[in-house]
């Protein structure tokens, strides 16, 4: 009876228990709908912030009818029930059964980072070596827009290929040495001739420099300018410039024409094990500081395990400061073993919604503060 009366406590607490972290893991915000029909111009951050407190646990909650021809796919239109399947909430999607013409709603707002999707590569240090060139413009001109010539070199170029003409903007490194608030990051012009500003790119970088130069490079940002397509093979080739875009100049890198280079159905969620040490590593429109629906660049990518809608929480580093109280002697409080590392301190939320392999981009969604370069990324918490 003993024994028995030992297990049916140990199966009760590990049911309490289980309980307990749903629970901490899923909390419905106190004013959430019943049902919501969904409208043109929402965001799936948007859906789920009005349900939940914590909108990356979506997918911990999201249902959806088996007749639904692709479930994770959201369209104006749509009813969204909230209901409690075996005592845990979930929200149902209820369809219409006429065929829709509507595109389905967006993760995240398209239309703050549709230049960095469209525009945006970073590339891998063997990638870049070695990529096709302009040589020489139509007319010796100094910059060549639609249609007008330009010669390229370095691939095999075939009439009626398109190319994309990318222009360098940024490499982005990190230091491997660590210290005591972890790695510095850095982003560098490309050089004195390119700068920090692509000419038509919509966006420019805020700009970060460490003190060393002991780093790991994490790849080369290019800008697309414009499109060409190929008229004329040889060394070098001849290709038109399209409508459309910024002008070319010499020194200008091709690569293969991409008409949708990025996808958006992804999901709001948070990663299984954070890497560590992600940070902030640049931030749009030359600011230093950003708050929410701006872009960020993240020191971590696809090898660190890293996704589209992957969702981290940002924190401002603690500074190491002097304990003036307990080391009274100013000779004391300049040893290190003297000094207090501070906490770090929320900030806000950033979702991926591109990356590369050891760089992506994010977008700020909400925030207490604002966020600043070389700020940490952590996992987000449960409430």
């Amino acid at each position: 009876m003993a024994a028995m009366f030992k297990k049916l406590l140990a199966v009760s607490a590990a049911t309490l228990l289980t309980l307990a972290s749903y629970v901490a893991a899923v909390e419905l915000r106190g004013d959430h709908p019943d049902t919501y029909v969904v409208q043109k111009g929402d965001t799936l951050w948007d859906i789920a912030a009005r349900f939940l407190n914590e909108p990356w646990l979506w997918p911990e909650i999201w249902q959806a009818n088996p007749q639904v021809e692709n479930p994770h796919l959201i369209y104006p239109g749509d009813v969204l029930s909230l209901a409690y399947l075996g005592g845990r909430p979930a929200v149902v999607r209820l369809s219409p059964t006429a065929r829709r013409i509507d595109k389905p709603i967006d993760a995240l707002p398209l239309s703050e980072i549709e230049p960095f999707l469209r525009k945006a590569h970073v590339l891998d240090e063997d990638q870049i070596d070695g990529m096709p060139y302009i040589v020489g413009l139509e007319d010796s001109r100094l910059r060549s827009s639609e249609g007008q010539l330009v010669y390229a070199r370095g691939a095999e170029f075939a009439p009626g290929q398109m190319w994309a003409i990318v222009r360098p903007s940024l490499a982005y490194s990190s230091h491997v040495h660590r210290r005591a608030h972890g790695p510095f990051l850095k982003r560098e012009a490309w050089d004195t001739e390119y700068g920090r500003t692509v000419q038509g790119a919509g966006f420019e970088w805020a700009y970060h420099v460490p003190s060393s130069h002991t780093y790991e490079m994490l790849g080369y940002e290019v800008i697309e300018v414009t499109q060409a397509v190929v008229t004329r093979e040889g060394d070098p080739s001849t290709l038109l410039i399209t409508p459309g875009g910024a002008e070319a100049k010499v020194g200008d890198l091709l690569m293969p024409y991409d008409p949708q280079p990025y996808d958006l159905t992804f999901y709001p969620r948070a990663m299984d094990a954070t890497p560590d040490n992600l940070r902030i590593l640049a931030q749009t429109d030359r600011l230093l500081y950003g708050g929410p629906r701006d872009v960020v660049a993240l020191s971590g990518g696809a090898r660190d395990g890293i996704e589209n809608g992957h969702v981290f929480a940002i924190y401002r580093p603690g500074e190491l400061v002097e304990d003036r109280v307990a080391f009274k002697q100013p000779i004391n409080r300049k040893l290190r073993k003297n000094k207090v590392q501070l906490p770090d301190e929320f900030v806000g939320h950033v979702m991926v919604f591109r990356t590369f392999d050891k760089i992506s981009y994010g977008l700020i969604m909400d925030g207490v503060e604002a966020v600043r370069l070389d700020d940490k990324l952590k996992a987000p918490e449960r409430r």
